[in-house]
């Protein structure tokens, strides 16, 4: 998917790209298959705000995506790829034999017209969903569960892939986009090929009101802000704090691990992004 540019006639053409939609076939979605969507403005039940910078913005409709794939031998022909407002992934509207339509995530190269499945009996061709036993070593894969039945919930947006590497007592070693090796157990469903729309990560808003269609809100920069109001405001001219980034709390920002140490799924990572040995005690 190419990426568009325009000439900088305004201030604003000047940096901002986007999406061709070249690939998108279908305009409207699936009326049986989505909610509208509620904005909560990051308030929580009680009407106070729990996440900053988040208000407004174009009304969108949840897409109900298919990401446990359990119709098992029932084929089914993709007839639409169409956009998703809340996800970067392009989706697949699917058509089954009996008539019923779902969504799933549309991988890189599927195109109208292509037939696809699920199950153990399903061969490994693009877009079907197969047990990680039943798949080849090397291929690369998405929609990755991690509870065999509880449907996909690693490597999903845009350009994602993971790489079977191997199998071995009942489990699966994969490395995923972040460069993680992880086990996965080998009876979890992962779909052929690699997340479409590749060319997001290239996409510039290029303006504050493409922030804004998205429902984000303009955020000032603490070191900007009086000492009263933010703990790194303040001094003499422009600083950096002198400090940590934290946020208006006191609460470290950037390197706080939110992980626990000691989590009963460290005995599954092999090896950590970052290269550094894990702590499984």
């Amino acid at each position: 998917m190419p990426v568009k540019k325009f000439r900088p006639l305004t201030p604003s053409t000047r940096y901002i790209t986007i999406a061709s939609f070249d690939e998108i076939t279908k305009s409207r979605p699936e009326k049986s298959l989505v909610t509208t969507r509620k904005k909560t403005g990051g308030r929580n039940c009680y009407g106070r705000i729990t996440s900053r910078g988040i208000g407004r913005g174009h009304k969108q409709k949840i897409r109900d995506v298919d990401f446990k794939r359990e119709r098992f031998g029932v084929e089914a022909k993709v007839i639409a790829i169409e956009y998703d407002p809340i996800r970067t992934a392009r989706l697949a509207l699917l058509e089954y034999t009996d008539g019923e339509r779902r969504y799933i995530i549309a991988p890189g190269g599927l195109e109208v017209g292509t037939k696809v499945g699920s199950g153990p009996t399903a061969p490994p061709e693009l877009g079907n969903a197969l047990p990680l036993k039943n798949i080849p070593v090397g291929v690369s894969v998405h929609n990755i569960e991690m509870v065999p039945g509880g449907g996909a919930q690693m490597v999903r947006s845009a350009g994602g892939a993971a790489t079977l590497m191997s199998r071995d007592e009942g489990h699966a070693q994969l490395r995923l986009p972040s460069g993680e090796i992880r086990k996965v157990n080998e009876n979890c469903l992962a779909t052929i090929g690699q997340v479409g729309n590749s060319e997001h990560e290239n996409v510039i808003l290029g303006k504050a009101g493409r922030a804004r269609h998205k429902g984000r809100r303009p955020l000032s920069r603490g070191v900007a802000k009086n000492p009263v109001d933010h703990p790194m405001g303040g001094g003499a001219g422009k600083t950096s704090g002198g400090g940590h980034p934290v946020t208006p709390w006191g609460v470290i920002t950037k390197g706080y691990k939110t992980r626990k140490k000691f989590k009963q799924s460290n005995r599954l990572i092999v090896a950590r992004r970052n290269g550094r040995p894990l702590k499984t005690k």
